[in-house]
């Protein structure tokens, strides 16, 4: 069929199998190196995953170890207190401080085993963590409502600030007998009371917190198209919740001592009635007793708070510091 077909189309089909020819071996070459480079990539993006997970790791591990170091140290700091204070108390040290009619550790805690078998001090704890919920939730609400509403508004601050800086400074021992006039039951004004130490640290922390709130980030969002409750929800609050935080935590101290000072005077019930009781009756180790009490109630409470403000302040990432 080709005789008919002049010598440069019969040479067609032969350069066309030359083509295919030459072609096939770079056709190879090229996929063999895409394929290497596919494996290459692969193995690169294992190597990251691989080279990541263990950096995570060591982070962990170091996290671990950092925090298992650290109440390590807290525990060895308590453990040598308590020796120096058994040390003291059992020579009856007298140099600057008397330690004469201090009780030893080993005495507290003997009284301690005593009395955690009666009903009587749990009791006691209950109505002290009772009054201390209502009065510290109550004052932490109206505390921030009221920050807010003096930190965002002039006026506010023009006619609310002043009371609040006379009445501030006056403590909480020297509001009993008036707590004790205005209000019908001893229970409502030792609540009153610890409110109150509980209200103006988180008032004054919140006050801060928000007039330190950049206007370019409020000005942001309005230009956004956010409205005045919007820039107020998540803008101001956010940047203003680590010194609000601050003031939460702080209250929490101060109601634990106004609460004490309200149930030492008009109290009949409460961990502060039985520590001033034990004082009127010369019980040594029951006042230690009370204070223990008083402290590791204290720093467990303030330790929730922390914990529950810290959800809060995800947006604040990693900061340098001792952590708590």
């Amino acid at each position: 069929m080709t005789r008919g077909l002049a010598p440069a189309q019969r040479d067609v089909p032969r350069q066309l199998a030359a083509d295919t020819i030459a072609a096939t071996p770079a056709s190879a070459e090229q996929l063999n190196e895409s394929s290497a480079e596919r494996k290459a990539h692969t193995a690169a993006v294992i190597t990251s995953a691989t080279e990541a997970s263990t950096v995570r790791r060591r982070v962990a591990n170091n996290r671990r170890g950092s925090f298992m170091s650290s109440y390590v140290r807290r525990g060895l700091s308590v453990a040598m207190g308590l020796i120096l204070w058994q040390v003291l108390s059992a020579h009856g040290v007298h140099f600057i401080l008397n330690f004469q009619n201090i009780p030893t550790p080993l005495a507290v805690w003997t009284v301690l085993e005593r009395i955690a078998q009666t009903h009587a001090f749990y009791v006691d704890l209950g109505v002290s963590l009772r009054r201390i919920g209502i009065a510290y939730a109550s004052a932490s609400l109206v505390g921030v409502t009221v920050g807010v509403v003096i930190g965002r508004f002039r006026l506010a601050n023009d006619l609310i600030a002043p009371h609040l800086e006379i009445v501030r400074p006056i403590p909480a021992v020297a509001w009993v007998p008036l707590a004790i006039i205005m209000l019908p039951t001893q229970e409502s004004s030792i609540v009153f009371i610890t409110a109150l130490g509980t209200f103006f640290p988180v008032v004054t922390n919140t006050v801060i917190g928000v007039g330190q709130t950049p206007k370019a980030l409020v000005q942001a969002a309005r230009s956004l198209g956010a409205s005045d409750t919007a820039a107020l929800w998540h803008v101001v609050l956010p940047s203003a919740m680590p010194a609000i935080s601050a003031g939460l935590i702080t209250g929490m101290g101060i109601a634990w001592f106004s609460l004490l000072a309200g149930e030492m005077i008009s109290g009949q019930y409460g961990i502060g009635y039985y520590t001033w009781n034990a004082y009127s009756l010369v019980q040594y180790p029951q006042i230690v007793v009370g204070m223990i009490c008083i402290g590791a109630l204290g720093t467990i409470s303030t330790h929730a708070v922390r914990l529950a403000t810290r959800h809060f302040l995800r947006w604040q990432g990693d900061k340098v510091g001792a952590s708590s």
